[in-house]
């Protein structure tokens, strides 16, 4: 299956998200589609053996919306020295042509400039100089200002908006004024006697109409798209505001005929401004959501904005300054005090502190020395390092971050498939009450005019706009104001589900502890001595990757003990480790493995249980199947998991702790941290099992990890919590991402969850409530009871400003804050 995302332009409101995504999962082959109204994307999944990009872009077209093509390649321009003349542009043209993944590429001589297109996947800008170099021509230095098209594109587009906006207030408001003054007789300031309705109405036809023309022209996007998807049968907002305009413009207009005709009593059913404050109310509404719309991406602009353009790349013992796309794999990098480092890479010579706030939220800087790892973006505080390129372009750390937002600001939350239907089935319903109230009002005897005030009131307050809007704002706000804080949230259906956890199970190892253990007691059986016992231990050990076996290496090496060779080795997954060292049968673990293999550990039970109940786990060392002794190791609780673990149960929640050690140690440990409930001795496959056993009570369950034998688990619970200082495959198997270890983020995501669960719901109570109120009172339902009638434009008023609220709602989002 491919996964693709497409940039679409031309919708106005959720009715046009919800045809474009029926119009695409309609294509054979389509497995998922998916459109977000507020980031203008449609996320498809397909079968490429079945359907293709084109036909889906082919379906988002027929349904009468645009497809922006967002270049996969890159654009440059470089400067050339050295040509003299056309012939000299003509030869370097020609040249960079011919090279493979060149899209376009001019040369122009006047201003000594190559424009190239290129695909940055099949080339590199390196070749692309190289090739201006070989041709005998000198290509400099090029300009480091880039530019952000979707950014451009965007100002473009308010820009545009408010021009129109202007425009039809420029004549609108005069109109308004034309139109309401004679009605007000304590008025101040009345309209010149040249002009009074009553004394010259085919003057004041006349000129309220060449006032309202320059307004529909301003508007003229709500009639051609309002139209065309009326006449394909779904209509949408543009086509609401298109019928109830176009009905006052028409009935005035048949109006300004009958005053020609003589009739000048019909002056007064003139309807030209409500057509045209309607037009710039709306236009209002619409420049306001996408300053606002623009305001709820900040957090990945920030995102992008981080990685630096250049880098110190060192060749043959020289300090280049190269454009960041050319650092490769491999390259050597120096980064000064004060620099961005430009790359994912590993330290190789110097010391430093680095601020990585921008990729965890933590805001003291992190020492780095030889062997450490450092990633793009993140600032170098004081020391001069050199380090080894390891990730570059998309693969850096920073990049699959912006990757991970993008794509949960681009997912939809289940809540929001309420939304989606309604407004799939609200534009046609609408339309159809506005009908129903017109013959209503009409056949009971009441006026044409007064029921179309009703029929254009009622079309003008029911846009479904802000109830598209309501669920991806305050997803994106969330996920961005998550990713500041180091907490990456996967997606929208995790932002979701992770407010209704109860049950949160911590893995002890890395997760609770700091994953570093250390040696604490060393006790041997009579005829062993301390040091053998430890060097033959840390020898077996060296083979191991558990945490508990680089701790009796850490320590061997600390006392400079020398180890020997293994002559075999087996792991025993959740038990410990079987080798043969100087032809001794040797096996290391935990109770378990002594007692499968009927070694009696009677002599030790005292001490075991006494280190146990330390929280220490003991290891217990058996040469030619006799115990030699125990090794006792402990792992330090980290500082922030007691804080993370009492709030997280002050927010009602339950806390386990699951593990491999024994009992007694896990208990030790989960007392130290205020836990009540403890999972013991679970070997790493089964550790799924018990989260499957905690969901059978009908709990949420939320399982937090950071390890490879923690991704089933992960997999398994409701939600899926990966320590950022963890492996790969556990990150891969989470729903959220913690950046930092620690653990006062759970709480964090789990706060930060409801906090956005409440303001979508006060976004769609926003949203139903208002159209709800809306309609009926549009419809006349007041005025019935006496009460006054709804003028059209106080419905456009509020029609206009009900998306700006539930955007502005979202925005609030922002001044969420982090537990600490």
């Amino acid at each position: 299956m491919n996964k693709e995302t497409i940039k679409i332009s031309g919708m106005t409101c959720a009715a046009c998200a919800q045809r474009v995504q029926k119009a695409v999962s309609k294509l054979e082959g389509v497995a998922n589609a998916n459109v977000n109204f507020a980031t203008e994307k449609l996320s498809v999944e397909f079968d490429d053996q079945t359907t293709s990009m084109t036909a889906i872009k082919e379906a988002v077209e027929l349904a009468g919306y645009g497809v922006i093509e967002e270049s996969k390649g890159n654009k440059v321009t470089i400067p050339i020295g050295g040509m003299t003349c056309a012939a000299c542009a003509q030869r370097v043209e020609k040249a960079i042509a011919k090279l493979e993944g060149v899209n376009k590429v001019t040369v122009n001589l006047a201003t000594e400039k190559a424009t190239v297109e290129y695909d940055t996947q099949k080339l590199r800008l390196s070749a692309i100089k190289q090739c201006i170099e070989k041709t005998g021509y000198k290509a400099l230095e090029i300009d480091k200002n880039t530019v952000d098209e979707d950014k451009l594109r965007k100002e473009k587009e308010i820009k545009t908006l408010w021009i129109k906006f202007i425009v039809a207030s420029v004549f609108g408001l005069p109109l308004l004024y034309f139109a309401m003054v004679p009605m007000v007789s304590w008025w101040p300031f009345p309209i010149p006697m040249t002009l009074n309705p009553m004394m010259y109405p085919l003057r004041f036809a006349l000129l309220q109409v060449s006032l309202t023309l320059p307004i529909i022209i301003a508007g003229y996007k709500f009639y051609t798209v309002g139209f065309k998807a009326l006449i394909q049968r779904s209509p949408n907002m543009d086509s609401l505001v298109a019928i109830g305009t176009s009905s006052a413009i028409l009935f005035s207009l048949y109006n300004t005929y009958r005053i020609i005709q003589g009739d000048h009593m019909a002056v007064e059913s003139l309807y030209y401004e409500t057509a045209g404050v309607i037009i710039a109310l709306i236009l209002l509404g619409k420049s306001l959501e996408a300053v606002s719309k623009g305001k709820t991406s900040e957090a990945i602009k920030k995102l992008m904005g981080l990685a630096p353009k250049t880098a110190i790349v060192i060749e043959d013992g020289k300090e280049m300054e190269v454009p960041i796309d050319e650092v490769e794999i491999g390259d050597i990098i120096l980064v000064k005090p004060g620099d961005k480092i430009p790359v994912d890479g590993v330290v190789l010579e110097g010391n430093t502190s680095i601020d990585e706030a921008m990729l965890t939220g933590e805001s003291m800087p992190v020492d780095k020395k030889a062997g450490d790892k450092v990633f793009a973006a993140s600032i170098n505080k004081n020391g001069m390092i050199k380090f080894k390129a390891t990730k570059v372009g998309s693969d850096t750390a920073l990049a699959q971050i912006i990757k991970l937002v993008e794509d949960a600001q681009g997912s939809k939350a289940p809540i929001a498939q309420m939304a989606d239907i309604v407004s799939g089935y609200f534009v046609p319903v609408v339309c159809t009450i506005a009908a129903i109230a017109f013959l209503a009002w009409f056949l009971t005897g009441h006026s044409l005019a007064f029921s179309l005030t009703i029929f254009i009131s009622i079309l003008v307050i029911a846009c479904p706009c802000a109830l598209g809007l309501a669920t991806p704002t305050a997803i994106m706000v969330a996920t961005g104001k998550g990713a500041e804080n180091g907490i990456l949230i996967k997606g929208g259906e995790a932002l979701e589900t992770t407010h209704k956890i109860n049950t949160i199970v911590f893995d002890k190892t890395g997760t609770i502890t700091e994953g570093k253990p250390e040696v604490t007691d060393i006790i041997t059986t009579a005829g062993i001595q301390r040091e053998r016992l430890l060097q033959i231990a840390a020898s077996g050990e060296k083979g191991s990757e558990h945490p508990l076996g680089e701790a009796i290496v850490r320590r061997a090496e600390m006392e400079y003990l020398e180890l020997k060779q293994i002559e075999k080795f087996e792991a025993i997954p959740g038990h410990g480790i079987e080798v043969v060292i100087d032809d001794i049968h040797v096996l290391i673990g935990n109770k378990k493995l002594m007692d499968s293999r009927k070694i009696s550990l009677e002599e030790f039970k005292t001490t075991s249980d006494q280190l146990a109940g330390e929280g220490k786990t003991p290891m217990y060392v058996a040469m030619e199947n006799k115990l030699a002794g125990i090794i006792a190791v402990a792992d330090v609780v980290k500082e922030s998991s007691t804080k993370a673990i009492k709030k997280l149960q002050s927010m009602g929640i339950e806390v386990a702790m699951i593990t491999g050690d024994n009992r007694k140690t896990a208990e030790a440990i989960a007392k130290q941290v205020g836990i009540d409930r403890v999972l013991a001795e679970v070997l790493p496959q089964d550790k799924s099992n018990e989260v499957k056993k905690l969901q059978g009570e009908g709990k949420m369950v939320c399982m937090v990890g950071d390890g490879i034998n923690d991704a089933p688990a992960l997999v398994q619970a409701d939600i899926g919590i990966a320590i950022g200082s963890g492996t790969d495959v556990a990150m891969e198997s989470a729903d959220i991402v913690l950046m930092r270890s620690d653990l006062m983020d759970v709480p964090t995501a789990i706060h930060l969850s409801k906090s956005t669960i409440r303001n979508i719901k006060q976004n769609l109570f926003w949203a139903f409530g208002y159209n709800a109120a809306g309609i009926p009172v549009a419809a006349g339902l007041l005025y019935l009871f006496g009460g006054p009638l709804l003028n059209p434009i106080f419905a456009a008023a509020a029609m206009a400003f009900s998306s700006v609220s539930v955007v502005t709602n979202a925005l609030r989002l922002k001044r969420f804050k982090a537990y600490h």
